[in-house]
């Protein structure tokens, strides 16, 4: 059975560029950054290979055009994204060498939203963390994600204040029936074509 796997990033920006992307975006609230490190040991103790995560952004561009790319303030217990808890939104994720980095707007007009808003304006410190499901393979000192791993969101989440933070979550069993609300049938279709498509490109 898989499990919910965490990773934390420091989300920078100051005050002066809070300001700037709300007179830049008709007052909304939008932040640019760092979203999650490939082939990199994080504060969990995990690596995430490249290749896995160039396939999982690669798939998360389908929730991101069907604005769907929701996320929630502080990590829940389970693999489903609650709507009531959504803070922010995902606009757009890239690769640039082993970083994926991307465009979050702050849903100021949901409670949870407003809530991360004011947070984040009044210079609180705080990361942005992918959630996802998958297994790990020990070696040596960390783990390293295996192919099973599946992106469901980052969210947003106050800094850590000792390495394995998040480690409870990896306790967290994830059912077969949780990942089915989480990604719908063309979800998994399209999953399923996206490794067709890069199978044939490697050949």
């Amino acid at each position: 059975m898989s499990k919910l796997l965490t990773t934390w990033e420091p989300l920078e920006y100051t005050p002066e560029a809070i300001k700037e992307a709300k007179e830049s975006s008709d007052g909304k609230l939008i932040l640019k950054g760092i979203l999650q490190k490939a082939d990199t040991l994080n504060q969990n103790g995990r690596i995430y290979p490249k290749h896995i995560l160039e396939r999982e952004v690669k798939n998360y561009q389908k929730f991101i055009v069907e604005n769907r790319a929701l996320g929630e303030c502080d990590h829940p217990d389970s693999s489903v994204i609650n709507l009531k808890n959504a803070s922010h939104i995902v606009r757009e994720a890239h690769f640039e060498g082993n970083t994926v980095m991307g465009t979050v707007e702050i849903l100021t007009k949901t409670p949870s939203g407003a809530i991360l808003a004011g947070l984040i304006e009044s210079g609180v410190k705080l990361g942005i963390s992918s959630r996802g499901v998958g297994s790990t393979t020990r070696q040596g000192d960390y783990y390293v994600v295996q192919e099973d791993f599946q992106l469901i969101c980052w969210d947003f989440v106050s800094e850590p204040s000792t390495p394995n933070a998040f480690m409870l979550a990896e306790g967290v069993n994830v059912s077969d029936e949780d990942l089915r609300k989480v990604f719908n049938k063309s979800d998994r279709i399209h999953r399923i074509i996206n490794d067709i498509l890069d199978l044939k490109e490697k050949k």
